[in-house]
């Protein structure tokens, strides 16, 4: 039931390259969200934000939905993530390290925003052999993946996994 990730394109990957941006298509996953009400949500400056927003959507990351008028009778476009990022792996870019820093990175910047307290988390070593450790891969990558399909109304959450050699002695 694991998803088959393409390899990202070169603009995929830098697009998939900023923890803004990650952080932007979370928020747009379940809701379709307007430039300002993302930009409320992040803490940022509009102006900056729509930069992100517009390359999002140039690289079919966020698509904008149905214009709307605001409260004042302003022109609102709303954008909703399209899931294409789940499609594609970026792990095998020129850099390895740029995927995971993101990642890393956008989460720590959600924790601090919403408080650290509020992050249930835990980090252990464990001994595997090679097949093992591509059994827990990919029972993880499942399980995931099962979740994601269920369409679930309940409350959203978000999830980091990270799974690496230990440097711990043999």
């Amino acid at each position: 039931m694991a998803v088959e990730r393409r390899p990202a394109t070169e603009e995929e990957a830098r697009t998939l390259a900023s923890p803004l941006r990650l952080r932007i298509l979370r928020l747009c996953l379940d809701v379709s969200l307007t430039n300002k009400e993302i930009a409320e949500r992040l803490g940022r400056d509009p102006a900056s934000v729509l930069y992100h927003v517009r390359r999002l959507v140039r690289t079919g990351f966020l698509v904008a939905e149905q214009e709307r008028r605001g409260a004042r009778g302003a022109r609102e476009v709303p954008y909703r993530s399209t899931g294409k990022s789940w499609t594609l792996s970026i792990g095998e870019s020129e850099d390895p390290r740029l995927a995971t820093t993101t990642l890393v990175e956008a989460f720590v910047q959600d924790a601090t925003r919403i408080g650290f307290e509020k992050v249930d988390s835990t980090r252990m070593g464990l001994r595997l052999t090679p097949e093992e450790y591509d059994e827990l891969s990919r029972r993880m990558h499942e399980l995931v993946e099962e979740f994601r399909l269920r369409g679930s109304t309940g409350a959203p959450w978000s999830l980091f996994i990270g799974l690496h050699p230990d440097d711990r002695p043999v």
